[in-house]
């Protein structure tokens, strides 16, 4: 397996690292345009010069690669994915998937012919304590959902104090709140409650110093086959607390995921005892190995992707939904 990571910001540097971690690999190689980062990221995970590259055409000149990575800004993500594809290149594509719908439809169609894997980057469907949701939900044993709440929040400019400086800042390159972060949310209800159907959003900026995205978000969605969920996301860039809450209340039971508290829980019985249990979670690099062990196990046929690219297709309805529902302040309908 030979492996090209494409952009080595914070996102694509823990995948190079991640990547390492896993050991799966003959070859790791990587791109990037910045030469003092190129070097940094070179020195720091011992990449030989030879394997760190300038740009994508002296990567691919180089010789083929069996898979990549694409850790660049948004509206980048279809066209290299689409150049990649032609070349028989499996896609680990990172969230969101595009900032518009344009070129997805030969996207799909290259990979279809070229039977390629392909997955997108919404990593919080590897948290262990959102996967024992995912798996008790499905069992049946609490029923039909009817609600799901998500609220998450972090102080943004102590975790990635570079945000002024990248992408996040400029929403023509898919910064902002909704783009960056609620899209993660966006992807687990729809994955742990059923399809969001039609969204009502409200967002702003309020504090976070240097950018004038939003970093403030309220989603009200109803979601399900039948629409019948009813939903609302959450979500800030400068609270106090790094915490993720995800509660699904269904007809006979309560489950959530606390990441702060490295848990999952269950509610069976009105006004009774909390049911907890504690998963593994010492660093966000977990999500990131399990996420991209299964890209690996799905290319040798061993596994599936935790998010195909059909379900990063309907979150990326969503998002555009949302900014529609924002300038517009009316409800919106996801078609896809």
């Amino acid at each position: 397996m030979k492996l090209l990571i494409i952009g080595t910001g914070s996102i694509g540097e823990r995948h190079l690292r991640c990547f390492q971690q896993l050991g799966r690999s003959e070859e790791i190689a990587f791109c990037e345009t910045h030469a003092p980062r190129r070097a940094e990221i070179a020195e720091r995970y011992e990449i030989p010069a030879a394997l760190a590259f300038s740009d994508l055409d002296t990567a691919l000149a180089s010789g083929p690669f069996d898979a990549a990575v694409i850790a660049t800004p948004a509206p980048t993500h279809i066209p290299i994915a689409t150049r990649l594809a032609a070349l028989g290149v499996h896609l680990l594509i990172e969230k969101p998937l595009s900032l518009t719908t344009d070129g997805i439809e030969g996207l799909v169609e290259i990979l279809a012919e070229k039977k390629l894997t392909v997955a997108v980057g919404y990593v919080h469907r590897a948290h262990p304590a959102v996967e024992a949701m995912k798996e008790a939900l499905d069992t049946g044993r609490f029923g039909r959902p009817l609600q799901i709440r998500t609220a998450s929040g972090q102080a943004f400019a102590t975790l990635r104090p570079a945000y002024r400086d990248v992408y996040f800042a400029k929403p023509e390159l898919g910064g902002g709140a909704i783009n960056d972060m609620i899209t993660h949310f966006y992807n687990l209800g729809d994955w742990l409650a059923g399809p969001i159907r039609r969204v009502m959003t409200d967002a702003d900026h309020q504090i976070l110093e240097g950018v004038s995205v939003e970093d403030t978000v309220h989603s009200l969605v109803r979601q399900g086959d039948d629409g019948g969920v009813m939903g609302s996301y959450v979500l800030n860039l400068y609270q106090h607390p790094n915490e993720v809450l995800i509660t699904v209340v269904c007809e006979n039971g309560t489950v959530r995921a606390e990441y702060a508290k490295k848990r999952w829980s269950w509610m069976t019985d009105p006004n009774g005892a909390w049911h907890h249990e504690a998963v593994e979670m010492p660093d966000v690099d977990v999500m990131y190995r399990r996420q991209n062990g299964a890209f690996l196990d799905a290319i040798e046929g061993k596994g599936e992707v935790l998010c195909t690219l059909s379900e990063a297709i309907r979150t990326l309805q969503v998002n555009l939904a949302s900014h529609r529902s924002l300038r517009e302040g009316s409800w919106q309908t996801i078609d896809a």
